[in-house]
């Protein structure tokens, strides 16, 4: 038997129980995976709240993990018993000691890089690739504004788009998030305690705007950053922490682009899902950092997903199985 942490109907953290399960031995075409690290992020809290919805209750939890194969099913030739593995998207249930996935949900992990540089921070790594290359395509001399620019994501975008000579504008709440995204080479860091995000933009750009705005807020955010963008600029929006998506005049996109991408449907695609992921391990290879965050026990995964919630924590968040 095994922990596995599960939410036994759609609400607040409260609705998570730590349960014992038997995960069985692994059927054709399936890997056994005893997992090492669980990543945390705000899709989690998606599911928790009821956004997207399971089939049934007690529901498991968690898209994102790290572990080592036990035992492979009849048929898998591309995976061994004691190879180091990463796992993101479908099936959902990381939040576990162990579990049986599909092979094609598993990716192995090079040698040179280490767990610690990956846990936790390899879905928000394949969502960067999603965002910059396959949705914004953002080429040097484009600007970029980044809501949440402190956060796990926020910091990967703002080194990566710095890679592709992008100029950067970042969003933050504090004063410790604001040194926290300059030090990860943000160029301009907008304090949304202390103005109003769109009016510092507009002043930044001489009232030009932005050529692509990554939107994890939602809300009201996502209504007014529309009025930041360039020309032809594009607005992908990627969470809803703010609130729902408010309805939109279709006028407002008049010379404007928007996009809501799921990186979860993405990584439906086995060749994109591998080129993703050595696109994330070649720039983590070329020195790109990942903020180091918190650490929780994994039956402890309630509090980390509060933290998360409450945006008191910046940089990679998992559990420790």
């Amino acid at each position: 038997m095994v922990m596995m942490i599960c939410m036994d109907a759609p609400g607040g953290v409260d609705r998570l129980s730590v349960r014992d399960i038997n995960p069985g031995p692994p059927g054709p075409g399936a890997i056994l995976v005893e997992q090492t690290a669980i990543g945390v992020n705000f899709v989690d809290i998606y599911h928790r709240k009821g956004l997207h919805k399971p089939p049934a209750f007690p529901a498991p939890l968690g898209v994102e993990a790290l572990g080592v194969v036990a035992e492979v099913g009849s048929g898998v030739t591309d995976l061994a018993p004691g190879d180091r593995v990463a796992m993101a998207g479908a099936p959902i249930g990381s939040y576990a000691q162990a579990r049986v996935v599909p092979s094609s949900a598993a990716v192995r992990l090079p040698n040179d890089l280490p767990d610690e540089q990956i846990a936790g921070s390899f879905l928000r790594g394949l969502t960067a690739h999603l965002l910059l290359h396959t949705v914004g395509q953002v080429q040097s001399g484009q600007r970029l504004l980044i809501h949440g620019a402190a956060g796990g994501l926020g910091l990967i975008l703002v080194q990566w788009a710095k890679r592709l000579g992008a100029e950067t504008f970042g969003v933050v709440g504090s004063e410790d998030k604001a040194r926290l995204a300059l030090a990860h080479g943000l160029d301009h860091v907008i304090r949304r305690d202390q103005e109003d995000f769109a009016e510092s933009l507009r002043a930044q750009t001489d009232g030009t705007g932005v050529d692509f705005i990554v939107d994890g807020i939602g809300g009201e955010t996502f209504t007014r950053s529309l009025g930041c963008l360039a020309p032809f600029g594009l607005l992908a929006n990627v969470g809803m922490v703010g609130g729902p998506l408010p309805p939109i005049d279709p006028a407002s996109l008049t010379n404007r682009f928007l996009s809501r991408p799921s990186i979860l449907a993405h990584l439906g695609n086995r060749r994109g899902y591998e080129q993703a992921a050595e696109a994330w391990f070649d720039v983590l290879r070329e020195g790109l950092s990942v903020a180091e965050g918190r650490s929780y026990p994994l039956a402890e995964a309630a509090q980390a997903q509060a933290d998360l919630e409450a945006g008191s924590t910046t940089g990679t968040l998992r559990l420790l199985p």
